[in-house]
């Protein structure tokens, strides 16, 4: 028998595939942040190509340094503010509170992600730390130390944004489950210590039980 009402149209449960409102315009596109992708890329290998040919064209070691760690630094505030935030939804950065602690956050939003771009944004961050690795061990082996401090200097860079969105991707839940967790400790032993070191509240003044009878 069916159930549905006569001249009513049934309309489908909505599900996981479902478009947000506002993203309709981007449901056949390959890249939606194309010149966001490229510059997510293109330092990154500049810095590369540059530390491979450098000696070809030129014999100062302090201008290849200075080219490379431009583009390494435009790199990393690129992808750290720009790129990660809109190819995957991701973001981690640092504050200093009134304390002077320094505080970590690693974010994830939860929104559609596009597969493409998602690719290129976690191929580029992966495979870069494992080439300029590679540049280390030749410089170790060949005792090039004056390189191995660039290649250093661009394994931290590389290195701190795939570790940064790693966290985010996979502990952005877990840090917000314990700061949660920390904040309720916290209130729940501040309640307690209060309660326990509470002042009694003085006698009435006028003395003997107030009963209410005269």
């Amino acid at each position: 028998m069916n159930s549905a009402t006569p001249g009513v149209p049934q309309v489908p449960l909505l599900d996981d595939d479902t478009l947000a409102f506002g993203e309709e315009d981007n449901a056949g596109k390959q890249f939606i942040h194309p010149y966001i992708v490229f510059f997510h890329l293109v330092f990154r290998c500049s810095a590369i190509v540059v530390y491979i040919l450098c000696g070809w064209f030129s014999d100062s070691f302090i201008a290849s340094f200075v080219l490379v760690i431009l583009l390494l630094s435009a790199d990393f505030w690129s992808v750290k503010n720009i790129t990660g935030r809109l190819l995957v939804g991701l973001r981690w950065w640092n504050y200093v509170d009134d304390d002077g602690k320094s505080h970590w956050v690693f974010e994830s939003k939860q929104n559609r992600v596009n597969r493409n771009e998602s690719r290129l944004f976690w191929l580029g961050l992966i495979l870069c730390p494992l080439v300029w690795s590679g540049f280390f061990l030749m410089c170790l082996f060949t005792l090039k130390f004056k390189w191995m401090l660039l290649v250093l200097i661009a394994l931290t860079l590389s290195g701190a944004n795939l570790y940064g969105y790693i966290k985010c991707k996979f502990g952005a839940k877990e840090n917000l489950q314990s700061a949660t967790t920390d904040f309720v400790r916290k209130q729940i032993l501040q309640n307690a210590t209060s309660f326990m070191f509470a002042q009694p509240s003085p006698p009435n003044a006028a003395g003997g039980n107030n009963t209410g009878v005269v």
